[in-house]
């Protein structure tokens, strides 16, 4: 399998996975807002990355989202990043951001966090999500990139 194949596979199963994983969050307070069992599932999983602060949340069909504003805001921008990942990037390489780039872009989620961290502010949740999705869009960049590597490089030596 060519590289550009690989990256190009890479790119569609991740794109393919955040869409999943974003579903997975409406999907946990629409099956709670139906009385079914398995919503306990949903939010047990998301419960192990995100703190689930229903304060914190947002709301659909009366209950909180599986994962707080800002880590929704971290998704959103994954998927954002991903989708725009072809035209920035192009599949015939593979690069990764400047690291001023990725700098610049976690500056917003950083500050935010310290200044809630020492209670010099409380964020809403519309701005932690915007911190959230700012730091998001940066991050397909590295994983797409960082993937295809390893699967070209993996072909190229079967020992990795």
């Amino acid at each position: 399998m060519k590289a550009i194949n690989k990256i190009i596979f890479v790119y569609f199963g991740t794109l393919a996975g955040i869409l999943l994983w974003i579903a997975a969050i409406f999907f946990a307070p629409y099956l709670k807002s139906q009385t079914s069992e398995w919503n306990r599932l949903i939010y047990a999983v998301f419960s192990l990355i995100c703190h689930q602060i229903p304060s914190r949340c947002f709301y659909v069909y009366g209950y909180p989202l599986a994962v707080c504003a800002r880590c929704l805001g971290v998704y959103f921008g994954f998927l954002t990043g991903t989708v725009f990942y072809p035209f920035l990037k192009g599949f015939s390489k593979i690069s990764l951001p400047r690291i001023k780039t990725f700098i610049l872009m976690s500056l917003p989620i950083v500050a935010d966090k310290i200044g809630n961290v020492f209670h010099l502010w409380m964020t809403p949740g519309w701005l932690r999500f915007i911190t959230g999705l700012i730091w998001g869009i940066i991050l397909p960049f590295f994983f797409i990139a960082g993937l295809s590597d390893y699967f070209i490089n993996k072909m190229k030596n079967p020992e990795i």
